[in-house]
């Protein structure tokens, strides 16, 4: 498991959801996951989580143990104050008062398996093996229809000369 996988996992929602509980055995409903942030500050920002009876609005940080918190010196940062909850993969060590969600054990093994193989490939395009040849009807089709997007595009410029000339016609 990286931390890049559970940011992916946590943003597309691909893990479990029945009867999500936070350590302290409090349910969580996730409305929103939030943003994926790319900037420095906590991993998804503009997030929406129930949990227990208060809906939350705020920031999510993912790590893979709880103790990463810690180890990273979020509690320190001011950057983090707006944190509403820690999803962590293996929950291994009590830390402040924010809910900690522990999502090991709620990630489909066939995702974790499928990422391992691509990753562990020797291939320059991970997927290579995995994409079949295309039919023939396929490749025409798609070139088809890149044409009447072409055509399309240059029948919309030339509209709109001419209605920014009132469609006269040039001497």
């Amino acid at each position: 498991m990286t931390e890049r996988l559970l940011q992916y996992i946590w943003q597309f929602q691909y893990f479990n959801k029945g009867e999500l509980l936070t350590i302290e055995e409090e349910m969580v409903q996730v409305i929103h996951p939030g943003i994926y942030n790319t900037n420095q500050g906590p991993d998804f920002s503009d997030a929406k989580i129930r949990i227990g009876g208060t809906t939350w609005a705020g920031t999510v940080e993912l790590h893979l143990t709880t103790a990463d918190w810690a180890r990273h010196r979020h509690q320190s940062d001011r950057n983090y104050k707006n944190v509403i909850l820690h999803v962590v993969w293996e929950h291994d060590n009590p830390q402040n008062d924010i809910p900690v969600l522990e999502l090991q054990g709620r990630v489909s093994g066939i995702l974790l398996q499928r990422y391992e193989e691509l990753m562990n490939t020797g291939s320059f395009i991970p997927c290579e093996k995995n994409i079949g040849p295309v039919p023939e009807i396929s490749w025409k089709s798609w070139k088809d229809r890149l044409l009447v997007e072409r055509l399309l595009r240059k029948t919309a410029v030339i509209e709109n000369y001419l209605r920014q000339n009132n469609y006269r016609r040039l001497p």
